[in-house]
């Protein structure tokens, strides 16, 4: 199982499930390139302390993420293979305004 982080973060980037996530898997706050956060599946505990915290609920156990969000299971993975195409799919999904 694994958190993912969708769409409602984009551009948001709120430090609250950074602050709260106990083994620092939260990626993208000090880029300016990252338009949101990613959690590292590989290194997430599945706490769920960042799931409550989140401002814009935009984060979920995979098997929950709501149906017009499941594009975003395939980018918070790829994010941690390829970090600049990733970011491409990204604005490709939601363009910068």
């Amino acid at each position: 199982m694994a958190y993912i982080i969708t769409e409602p973060c984009l551009d948001l980037k709120d430090a609250a499930c950074i602050d709260v996530c106990p083994v620092d898997c939260i990626y993208g706050q000090d880029n300016d390139a990252d338009r949101m956060l990613y959690i590292s599946p590989d290194e997430c505990i599945d706490c769920a302390a960042c799931e409550p915290v989140c401002p814009v609920n935009a984060i979920f156990v995979e098997e929950e993420v709501p149906d017009q969000w499941k594009a975003w299971i395939e980018v918070n993975y790829d994010y941690f293979k390829d970090a600049d195409a990733t970011r491409q799919k990204v604005n490709e999904l939601k363009p910068p305004a």
